[in-house]
């Protein structure tokens, strides 16, 4: 299966996510997938929604197991046995400028709270803000190059002339030589747990009533830039999504957007003004 999967171009992640649920489900039943069949898959899909798994996993699962008999093994198991979960359209935490201000600077570890400012300046999934090289910094075209994305799709997106500043303080101080955020082994770059970590500590210590994880950095640069102006298929761009229906989801968080449509309780009142 990863010869298979290796063969198709398929991410490193990608790769050892697929082996790893693949492998749940052998111990689950203590046989190889190769002797269990497609009852196995539905009963083993009854046993993730009692232990509540969530929808990411639960899909990302049926999408291992698909590959692994259509491919691996070429069984021709219609797709409808091995179903997808409709999964809930929640809509994504967004901070207020004040609060990423707030957030960031409820942040001890200056590393960290650079690896984030530089999340959210340009709108980076944490996994790609933790394999950023020192010279994807393109600091004379002001441009940061964002290198085997999500879908291993490089992108460029702009460089803002505050977090070059910020960045310029940073290496002075810590010098990094290859990763602009190298882990403990110099060689290697900071772990992406160790980002959410930092999130989950900064969150608490902030006293903000909101679940803030690295991808919240994302998120609420996405939605700042609509609420500037900024033209939806740029943010597309911006984000490296291949549907402008993703981008479209920030469309439905814009304050400035929601706060100015007024309530028909408001006309209302001027017919009634003791209402």
């Amino acid at each position: 299966m990863i010869d298979d999967l290796r063969i198709r171009n398929y991410s490193r992640c990608t790769i050892n996510n697929y082996i790893r649920l693949v492998a749940r489900f052998a111990q689950h039943f203590g046989r190889s997938p190769e002797r269990l069949g497609s009852e196995h898959v539905r009963d083993y899909q009854l046993h993730l929604l009692a232990s509540k798994t969530s929808w990411g996993v639960f899909n990302q699962t049926v999408a291992a197991l698909r590959f692994l008999y259509r491919v691996t093994l070429k069984q021709n198991w219609p797709l409808e046995r091995l179903p997808y979960g409709k999964k809930p359209k929640r809509l994504p935490c967004v901070l207020s400028q004040q609060e990423v201000l707030q957030f960031l600077g409820a942040i001890t570890n200056p590393m960290h709270r650079m690896a984030l400012t530089a999340a959210y300046a340009a709108g980076l999934r944490v996994s790609e803000v933790v394999t950023l090289r020192v010279e994807d910094i393109d600091s004379a075209r002001m441009l940061i190059h964002v290198r085997q994305g999500k879908g291993q799709k490089d992108r460029i997106v702009s460089l803002s002339e505050v977090l070059l500043r910020s960045l310029r303080a940073y290496w002075r101080e810590y010098r990094p030589r290859v990763w602009l955020f190298p882990g403990q082994k110099r060689d290697k770059p900071i772990c992406k747990r160790t980002l959410q970590g930092a999130c989950e500590r900064a969150d608490r210590a902030a006293g903000l009533k909101k679940r803030v994880s690295a991808h919240t950095m994302r998120h609420s640069f996405a939605t700042h830039l609509l609420e500037a102006g900024t033209d939806i298929r740029t943010v597309q761009a911006l984000l490296g999504h291949a549907s402008l229906s993703t981008t479209a989801i920030y469309a439905h968080v814009q304050r400035r957007l929601v706060t100015a449509t007024r309530s028909p309780l408001d006309l209302i009142e001027q017919l009634s003004p003791t209402l």
